[in-house]
């Protein structure tokens, strides 16, 4: 892969707090904080197939950019505009996006007897080759970025993977997933296998054209009972953790941070902490304050986890939800990064988005201004403004 030159970051901010380290308050950001809710996407998208948007690495920067400019200093990372799905399609499976019904795979893995299943494990996947565009996306849009915030590269977790490639998109009751692990147990444990190894190349590769820190999205870990979850999750979100960091050094790149958002399974909190992410993603099952109890023993910082069903009930919810956040956070000094507990849905008004991250930056200030004797709540708040104005201003 060619060399690539990137601007000096100016806001190191949720790098910092990702290894553990002390800020002056909580970096920000939000899943799917680019996409269908702004009307600004569905102009640079135009007729685009969503996955044509995917792979035109101007249109992806473009996208990816838009929450960035629009909530500009609220905001403290951007994530490249992309889908998990990219990896099943590197290896050589079907996926369409459907209008108001989301990805489609008109032919899924049905059984391990399924012809598909064959090819697919035999096939030999070249992601540099396959997924060049997403890199040429990354390169891009550190290039655009001009360092005003990191960038976060991604993928999805085996076993969210899994249940797309056999469902063949969302499921209510994952029947066939469920079928597979239980009763194909050992072929679905050979797929995964292969999924994992791809997803390290994957966010190696990611990091190489510009990824700052990287998120492992595993969806749908919720549908499966604290046993399987052990069996048929874990096991490939650890080969990942693992593994990556090897990997980068083998490339000649520096160790990223690295995040997991494991969505529902609320019941590996501890087990996810004893792994080797930095960063574990929290959904609005969790009670902030247990759970930032939990990370904090294990040496772990937490992101999240506001319910994004919150910015469809007016300013006073969000404002609650925001204090409680903040509160069981413990003001975000150290240890959190302040997100939803899940992406951004539809149809949110962007304004009251923008109000969510104005809240979190409003009482995380009052937080550590009631919390530092002697009026020097008031230095803190001054140095706060300080950074601030270097972080905008023009290197």
């Amino acid at each position: 892969m060619a060399s690539y030159y990137h601007p000096p970051l100016k806001n190191d901010l949720l790098l910092r707090t990702a290894r553990g380290e002390k800020g002056s308050r909580p970096p920000i950001w939000v899943m799917r904080q680019a996409g269908r809710y702004l009307p600004e996407y569905h102009k640079a998208k135009g007729k685009k197939d969503f996955f044509e948007c995917c792979r035109d690495p101007e249109v992806a920067s473009e996208i990816t950019l838009q929450p960035i400019d629009r909530y500009e200093g609220l905001i403290d990372a951007a994530i490249i505009f992309s889908d998990i799905l990219v990896i099943p399609q590197a290896m050589g499976m079907t996926v369409i996006m459907v209008d108001k019904v989301g990805p489609h795979f008109p032919d899924p893995l049905a059984s391990p007897s399924d012809e598909q299943y064959k090819e697919v494990m035999e096939k030999e996947v070249d992601v540099v080759k396959e997924l060049s565009y997403v890199y040429q996306a990354i390169s891009l849009t550190r290039k655009k970025l001009e360092g005003r915030v990191p960038l976060f590269g991604f993928c999805g977790a085996p076993f969210t993977l899994l249940c797309y490639m056999v469902e063949g998109g969302g499921s209510r009751t994952f029947q066939v997933v469920k079928t597979w692990v239980y009763k194909h147990n050992t072929e679905a444990k050979a797929l995964l296998q292969k999924i994992a190894e791809l997803c390290v190349e994957y966010l190696a590769q990611q990091v190489v054209a510009g990824a700052q820190i990287v998120q492992v999205f595993d969806s749908w870990a919720g549908e499966l009972s604290p046993a399987m979850f052990k069996d048929v999750a874990m096991p490939y979100l650890e080969w990942i953790c693992d593994r990556l960091p090897k990997r980068l050094e083998e490339l000649g790149e520096e160790k990223v941070p690295m995040v997991v958002f494991a969505k529902g399974a609320w019941y590996a909190l501890v087990d996810l902490c004893k792994t080797k992410y930095d960063v574990i993603g929290l959904d609005w099952l969790h009670d902030p304050k247990q759970a930032y109890e939990i990370a904090q023993k294990h040496g772990k910082v937490v992101q999240g986890n506001a319910d994004p069903g919150v910015l469809y009930g007016g300013r006073e919810a969000i404002t609650q939800a925001v204090k409680n956040m903040v509160e069981g956070f413990g003001g975000g000094k150290q240890g959190w990064i302040a997100n939803l507990g899940h992406g951004v849905t539809p149809h949110v008004n962007p304004d009251d988005l923008k109000f969510f991250f104005e809240e979190i930056h409003r009482f995380s200030d009052e937080y550590q201004e009631r919390a530092m004797p002697n009026g020097s709540g008031i230095k803190a708040a001054e140095q706060q403004m300080h950074e601030r104005n270097i972080l905008h201003s023009d290197w």
